[in-house]
């Protein structure tokens, strides 16, 4: 729909107008945690549906938190990488999530399940 997200030093993940700038709105992840996060380290977009994924960089948690891309509302976390950095994340044409972390390993993730570890 051509809009693009921003991740943020303060934690949260913006929406802005892909053709105006204008921004859309703020996705916030959960107020205890939030302040304990210095930036969210790693952003992934679902293009089929919308979906956003943004991983923590505060090593306490490594959860992968998720939002709808249409209202920004907050969906779920996914715990995948406990006391580790989640750096990257990325989504496949058929929506798989994969998810890298300071762990050395990438998760995989299906319809918010774990389902292999590389």
């Amino acid at each position: 729909d051509g809009t693009v997200y921003t991740s943020n030093f303060d934690g949260e993940l913006r929406a802005w107008s892909g053709t105006d700038g204008a921004h859309l709105r703020t996705l916030s992840g959960n107020v205890r945690k939030i302040r304990l996060r210095s930036f969210r380290g790693a952003l992934a977009v679902d293009g089929s549906n919308g979906t956003v994924y943004g991983g923590s960089t505060h090593s306490r948690f490594g959860a992968i938190e998720v939002w709808s891309g249409t209202d920004g509302s907050r969906l779920v976390d996914l715990e995948g990488h406990p006391g580790h950095d989640v750096l990257a994340l990325a989504v496949a044409v058929d929506g798989t999530l994969y998810s890298g972390s300071s762990d050395s390993t990438i998760r995989v993730w299906s319809d918010g399940l774990r389902v292999r570890t590389l």
